[in-house]
Parts: structure tokens; sequence; C-alpha cells
């Protein structure tokens, strides 16, 4: 079978605009959760959330062009544009026929929604912006990558909640390694912190109501008591290990694994025994040929809710046995927040870098232990060891369970 390499990534995150500057805070143990400054929250009773600092988008894109993108996409191509740049590719040189876009999104253009209707009830709906259907279809994320690039691939959005960026990596890798593709620029890009967002998230009771940063996502700690709401994007430059190779690319790791399933449960719960979650693990390791031993790191899913990180505990010990004990599992939730479909490209690019660097952040702010979540989470400070295999949980509303393996590459 065809192997598949990452080869570029771009982020925009609540912890860094960059994928370097996202990982110095990572390395630091920065929390990205602050006072919510994008709308005014004195009526509603969530005031934090994990926002996108200084985003300068008109340093890649003309404003023309980004007064047409709904926020999400605009987190999104700025991301696409910083892993294009970093995989060095020379798109006249290579078969955009064989180069495809795959852009996770859970809920699409929300910001828009939100201004489009308020226009409408003030205006007539027939004068709502013209550009306001491309703007909040999920789908444009990825359209617009493709444009600007030329890519000529299979170009799709993958819409899986909270799972959906580890499913756009994973099938991204299927596809290249299927033969569909030489190349594919995949990942994830949400923006719904609107009060219609966040208000919806409060109503079904799945968001922290805490007024302080520290206590607020603090996954596997036993005073949890909801995620904290997040945006941003992650984008991956997956490449066919040849054709890497062939073009003298750099060559981050090794996409080796990928696993996904579904629970058949309940529309926003996890199945409490974990036995889905745990055949997702299982999968993605069989896939790539390896025995539980050789994982050295999980970034979990790790949301702070208290059903989530106890079912994701008990799975990861259904799917490692006794070696769960040995493993190093930590949440990078606890810095950047819950960023739904992004959630899962931006943890993948952070296990790849894991993997590069010999390094495992931390869960941070961890103050209570939970005899329920009793695995070594890396509490408060990251870990110097060696990582040869770093898997990626992801679980998603509807039941959707996505996992990825990266490994250095041999």
């Amino acid at each position: 079978m065809r192997r598949v390499v990452v080869t570029g990534m771009g982020a925009v995150t609540p912890i860094g605009n960059s994928v370097p500057e996202m990982w110095e805070a990572v390395q630091r143990g920065d929390c990205g959760i602050a006072p919510i400054t994008l709308y005014d929250t004195s009526e509603q009773k969530v005031k934090l959330a994990g926002e996108v600092k200084n985003f300068e988008p008109e340093k890649v894109y003309d404003k023309k062009e980004l007064r047409r993108m709904d926020r999400f996409t605009q987190f999104a191509v700025v991301a696409a544009h910083e892993a294009m740049n970093d995989c060095g590719i020379d798109l006249d040189s290579v078969d955009k026929t064989r180069f495809g876009c795959l852009v996770a999104s859970g809920i699409g253009g929300l910001n828009a929604i939100q201004n489009e209707d308020k226009r409408g009830r003030e205006k007539g709906y027939d004068r709502v912006m013209p550009y306001f259907i491309p703007m909040c279809i999920s789908n444009m994320a990825a359209g617009q990558i493709a444009i600007r690039y030329g890519l000529m691939g299979m170009c799709s959005c993958v819409v899986t909640a909270c799972a959906a960026g580890t499913n756009a990596i994973g099938d991204s890798y299927r596809h290249i390694k299927d033969g569909y593709a030489d190349m594919m620029i995949c990942g994830g890009a949400e923006a719904c912190i609107t009060n219609l967002g966040i208000g919806g998230f409060t109503a079904m009771q799945a968001l922290s109501a805490s007024t302080d940063a520290t206590r607020a996502s603090i996954p596997f700690d036993k005073e949890r008591n909801g995620f904290v709401m997040a945006e941003g994007a992650g984008m991956l430059v997956l490449e066919e290990y040849e054709h890497a190779k062939a073009r003298g690319a750099h060559i981050y790791c090794e996409l080796s694994g990928y696993g996904v399933n579904c629970d058949a449960h309940h529309v926003t719960a996890p199945r409490e025994d974990g036995i889905p979650a745990a055949a997702c693990m299982k999968m993605a390791m069989d896939d790539a040929g390896i025995t539980p031993d050789k994982i050295d790191y999980i970034n979990a899913h790790g949301t702070s809710t208290k059903l989530n990180d106890k079912t994701e505990t008990k799975a990861i010990r259904m799917a490692f046995g006794e070696y769960a004990d040995k493993l190093c599992v930590s949440s990078t939730k606890s810095m950047t927040g819950h960023m739904i479909a992004a959630t899962g490209a931006v943890e993948g690019i952070i296990s790849v870098l894991s993997v590069v660097n010999d390094y495992v952040p931390a869960t941070i702010n961890y103050q209570v232990p939970d005899e329920e979540c009793d695995l070594d989470i890396v509490p408060n400070k990251g870990r110097e060891m060696k990582v040869d295999y770093a898997l990626s949980n992801s679980l998603g509303f509807g039941g959707h369970n996505a996992c990825i393996i990266f490994n250095k590459v041999k």
C-alpha cells in the first residue's frame, strides 16, 4: 500500500496564529481562554471562550475577498496559506487533478447567518447580502482553498461535529493511500463564538459557566463542569511518500493509521461503556500494523465534560489493557478550548509536533484528581521523552468516533 506523510502545516488558534507560535505556547503551557470580546455577554450565562486573537487575514487575502468570507472560512484560508507555503510545493510542477482538498466544519458560517438574519428582519429578506449563501455553507472553506490554488482533485467537506477535523485528515489519508490522489490539503475550521452559538450550547448544558479561565477547561479534573467553546483552524498537507521524496520535500512524519466508527447511541452523549471508542482506537492501530505498546502518547479528546472524560478513560483502558498505565495521555483543550471541527485538525498538528520534537504536552490547570479518570494525564507540565507513535482521538456529537496515528518515518 502507498504510504502517506505530512509535508506542510498551518494553524490559527486561541494560543497562536501560526504553527510555530502555537507550538511555543503549547510548550509553555499557555491558556488561550479569556473573557469573550466578540459580543456583549451581559445577558448570557457563559462569559469565557477560546477566541483567536490579533487575527490579521488581510496580510494574506485582499479585503474585498475577505468581506465575502465568513470568519470560519477566513481562518481556513489563512491556515491553508501557511500550510501550502510550509510544504514548499511548486504548483506548476504537479498534477493538480491529483491534488485534493478536504476541509471540515461542524456549523459553517454562523456569523453570516446571524448577521444576515438581522439585516433581513430590519430591511427585508430580499435585501440580504448577495454572498450570504456562499458565506454560510460549510463546504465553502474547501471551495475557497481549491479555487485559490487551482486544486482539481476531490474537494469536499466533512460534517461530523467534534470529530470532523480528524475525519478530514483520515479520509484524505485513505484517498492518497488508495491511489486516488498524490496530495491533499485537509483539516477543519470553526467560528461559532456568537451569542446564538454559545446560547445553543449553553441551553444543552454542555458549556462551563466558570468565570475563572484557569478553572473552566479542565479535562480529567474532578471539578470539570463543561467544555469551553473555541474557534480557529488547522490545515495539513498530506502527500504520498514517494511523491514527497521525489520532489525533495521536508517530511515531518508519517500518518499510518486511521480508525472511524459510530456509537449509534445518542445525539450528544457518548456511549458510557466506551466500547465503540475503544474499537476505533484498535482499528487505527490495526491499520498502522502496530500493537498497543508502540503508542507513546495519546492526544485525548478530553473535553472537560463529566461524561466524555470518564468514558474516554474507560475506552483507553479497554483498548490498551495493562499498557494503559504506561501511556502518556493529555488534553490540549486545556489550553485551546474546544474548536469543534477545527479541534481534531489542530490536535493532529500538535500530535505531529510531539513526534517530531519528542515532547508530550501537558494537561494544564489540573488540580483535583478524579478516580474515574485515572490515567497519566501529564498534569500541568509537559515532558521531554521519546515519541515514536502518537495517537489523536476525536469523539463527536452524533456518536462519531475518529482516531489517527502519526509516527516517525522509518
